[in-house]
């Protein structure tokens, strides 16, 4: 079964250090995989306003391009940086989003205090820096190293030690990461079970929280079996029971889960179509991750050098 699209840069795959058949042939992929959602749904309870903010797939990749664009800034180029302006442009290079949900996006984090003005930033009057808050730096550092230590536990690179040894790889690495996955359309088009959640508001935290349940995800009969109870999940995600019910149930009728019989409330399975493809889609951006730190730290050592 096919579970993406075509991806346009295949040049470039093919000369990566990593592609998404390099986690998924790893015989603990799986397993990595539910330990990186668990770290995820810790993340989630120490910026839980944040996490909830960028829980839908636009908004995620909003936020990863605004970032970028916070590590590119050049203090001496006013026209650099965080901008309205520059965050349209990169989004419709891309196709992340539409004009009016990036700037929406913006002064929704302006207004919760998770962007600010550039100190002195206003140099002419239709340009307006901006900067992340102290908040949204801890929470981009806090998601970043949970995915440095998933990427340790295939490998044992210790790219988190490195990290926490020469924190200017993180400022090199987010950029250049962000990029490559914004520009790969099998990233940015998830696959169809997976878009049923991650397209909607926190979909994305129900999907990873569901995958991270069970004590395996490897189905059986074509199932896996979760315990949850929605209106728990609700309460934990701050969203309305009508919205997770409707999440569910469009997920139902696709075929991607199900209930159980009567007698076992609580009680759903997942079905092998909707874990495959969250493998996959997963693996892609584990890959650009790698591939993203692999070219920070070769730009690193040859600052160094010269």
């Amino acid at each position: 079964m096919r579970v993406v699209a075509e991806h346009e840069g295949a040049e470039q795959r093919g000369s990566a250090t990593f592609t998404e058949e390099t986690f998924l042939r790893h015989p603990g992929f799986r397993a990595n995989l539910q330990a990186s959602g668990r770290d995820l749904m810790a993340a989630y309870d120490t910026f839980p306003r944040i996490a909830r903010l960028v829980a839908s797939h636009q908004k995620w990749t909003l936020s990863q391009a605004i970032y970028a664009l916070h590590l590119e800034r050049d203090p001496a180029n006013p026209e650099s940086g965080i901008t309205t302006a520059r965050l349209l442009k990169l989004v419709h290079e891309t196709g992340g989003a539409s004009r009016n949900t990036a700037a929406a996006f913006i002064a929704e984090l302006l207004t919760y205090k998770l962007l600010r003005d550039v100190e002195g930033g206003r140099a002419r009057k239709k340009i307006r820096p901006l900067e992340p808050t102290e908040i949204s730096q801890g929470a981009m550092m806090r998601w970043f190293m949970s995915q440095m230590a998933t990427l340790d536990r295939f490998d044992g690179k210790g790219r988190v030690q490195r990290v926490e040894a020469d924190p200017s790889l993180f400022e090199r690495a987010q950029p250049v990461t962000a990029r490559l996955l914004l520009s790969d359309r099998r990233w940015c088009e998830p696959p169809e079970g997976v878009a049923t959640f991650v397209w909607t508001e926190c979909g994305g935290l129900l999907l990873d929280d569901l995958m991270s349940r069970p004590d395996g995800l490897d189905p059986v009969d074509g199932k896996v079996w979760v315990e949850a109870n929605l209106s728990d999940l609700a309460t934990h995600y701050m969203i309305s029971n009508t919205h997770i019910r409707r999440i569910f149930t469009r997920a139902q009728d696709g075929g991607f889960l199900g209930r159980a019989t009567e007698g076992q409330r609580g009680m759903f399975w997942l079905s092998a179509r909707l874990i495959d493809e969250y493998c996959y889609w997963q693996a892609v951006k584990l890959a650009g991750l790698a591939n993203g730190f692999a070219q920070a730290e070769r730009e690193a050592s040859g600052g160094a050098q010269r």
